[in-house]
């Protein structure tokens, strides 16, 4: 009986020895996973951190991607506003240069048919002594007259002899007859004026073809 109970006594100690020598291995490897498996979680922690601060700059470079276009836009609105001022400033100018310099192109303008007259009047020749006195008066007036509108800027086109110009004349009549150069003014019908540096009436000629 004894010798029975021996063997599985030492057999019980055998299985227990093992397992006093398995269980260390055991815990080691547990351990051991523990290790990798914190390493492997550190890992991916860090990779997730790595890609949400990918997401964050990526996000903030677009915005300031979208900011910096905005800024461009409301720059380049800017300066096209600021040409549009100057342009419109400088319209502005010149059109009340142009409306202080030809004030009196109206005016002048309304007066040339009376002072046409004038000058036909005055080409009238008589004897008659009463005639000769109201013609002299006339005279005076028509001096006056042309003084004030030079004072204005009003001046006279000069035309026959002058090579035909048709921003200063217009030909009611081309010839071949006479000695003067083709294209040369031969005669004046109507008197043309301009006011400082623009026509406001060609003068009316004759021309040689």
């Amino acid at each position: 009986m004894e010798f029975l109970l021996r063997p599985i006594t030492m057999q019980k100690h055998h299985d227990f020895n093992t397992l006093r020598e398995v269980k260390p291995l055991v815990n080691e490897n547990n351990e051991q996973a523990t290790v990798e498996n914190e390493e492997i979680s550190t890992e991916e922690t860090e990779e997730t951190t790595e890609k949400v601060e990918e997401v964050e700059v990526s996000a903030e470079q677009q915005k300031i991607s979208e900011l910096e276009a905005k800024l461009e836009e409301s720059e380049n609105r800017l300066l096209r506003l600021q040409a549009d001022f100057d342009n419109y400033r400088r319209r502005v100018r010149l059109d009340q240069e142009a409306a202080q310099k030809y004030r009196a192109q109206n005016l002048v303008t309304d007066i040339l048919p009376a002072l046409d007259n004038f000058e036909r009047a005055l080409k009238v020749e008589s004897e008659d002594e009463k005639i000769k006195t109201f013609l002299q008066g006339m005279e005076m007036v028509h001096r006056q007259l042309v003084e004030a509108l030079k004072s204005e800027g009003l001046e006279s086109i000069e035309a026959v002899g002058q090579s035909f110009d048709p921003h200063l004349h217009q030909a009611v009549m081309q010839v071949e007859e006479g000695e003067a150069e083709s294209n040369t003014v031969l005669e004046e019908f109507q008197k043309g004026y301009k006011l400082k540096d623009r026509v406001i009436r060609p003068s009316m000629v004759k021309v040689k073809q």
